[in-house]
């Protein structure tokens, strides 16, 4: 099986001219692992078992599991609004601001414009100042109206992490998440990445040129939305977290099974999106 998944990785690979590249697969409870290219055009490494991936939009389902985390320890109400966290929350409808819930922000359902990656800053406040901006983003549908992906609204839910827990919303996904499932090479910070192996993104441009994409990392008042690194190890730890019942590898319960559950079952129907067929609780459902 890893020798099968080893060359169709490299193969597919090769073709589609990627310069790096790691996968990972569970079949019958074995896990396999392929690596192909380097890490960079521009500093080649090879990609190993090691090498840290930015793992982009998935961290979405981080933020969502810890509110679920929250959800039973009965620190948060998913039908409850976000101002219920929040008082301070204005957006650009006062109403919407008023009528919000947490739920909405996690099913791409709250309505406003959802892809302004705005940098604010690197500081511990940078969520709070990312929250503060969005009195100003443009309200496209009604909350709960339609499936709109949107990045906005899961800072919004980072940001109610960290008020319910009173640390920064980094430091809640490893005391909820990381730490307890064993998931200790995942790491949001460049600080963290650079003294590892690490890949970057690439760029294949119309004259076969291939080069390094900049800048590197996301804005930190992006990272409930996807500011994340990890090898795939800790990627194949968090499916099969997902796709159990609730514990992590050595038993220790940290989801209750009908929560875990309830992530997967449909919220909001999008039928014919290229997205999937409707969205869960933090997943995206086909």
């Amino acid at each position: 099986m890893s020798e099968d998944l080893q060359e169709a990785l490299s193969a597919a690979a090769s073709e589609l001219e990627v310069p790096g590249a790691a996968a990972g697969v569970i079949a019958e409870g074995v896990e396999h692992y392929g690596f192909h290219g380097v890490t960079s055009a521009e500093n080649p490494l090879s990609v190993d078992e090691s090498t840290l991936f930015q793992f982009g939009s998935t961290g979405k389902t981080y933020t969502a599991t810890a509110v679920l985390r929250l959800v039973e320890r009965g620190e948060v109400d998913l039908d409850a609004p976000a101002r219920t966290y929040i008082p301070e929350l204005k957006l650009k409808d006062d109403d919407v601001a008023r009528r919000v819930t947490v739920l909405q922000l996690l099913n791409h359902t709250a309505g406003w414009t959802g892809d302004r990656l705005d940098s604010t800053g690197d500081g511990d406040d940078a969520l709070a100042k990312y929250v503060e901006l969005m009195a100003g983003f443009d309200q496209v549908s009604p909350p709960g109206a339609e499936v709109s992906y949107n990045n906005a609204s899961l800072s919004l839910a980072g940001r109610i992490i960290e008020k319910v827990t009173g640390s920064t919303f980094e430091q809640a996904i490893k005391d909820l998440l990381l730490t307890p499932l064993g998931m200790d090479h995942t790491f949001f910070f460049a600080n963290d990445v650079m003294t590892r192996r690490f890949a970057v993104g690439h760029t294949r441009h119309e004259d076969g040129r291939i080069t390094v994409n900049r800048p590197w990392a996301m804005p930190r008042s992006m990272a409930p939305a996807g500011g994340m690194s990890a090898p795939a190890a800790d990627q194949l730890r968090w499916a099969r977290f997902h796709l159990g019942t609730g514990t992590s590898v050595d038993g220790t319960r940290i989801l209750s099974e009908e929560l875990l559950g309830r992530m997967q079952q449909p919220t909001a129907d999008m039928a014919g999106s290229a997205l999937g067929d409707a969205v869960g609780i933090g997943w995206l459902l086909r």
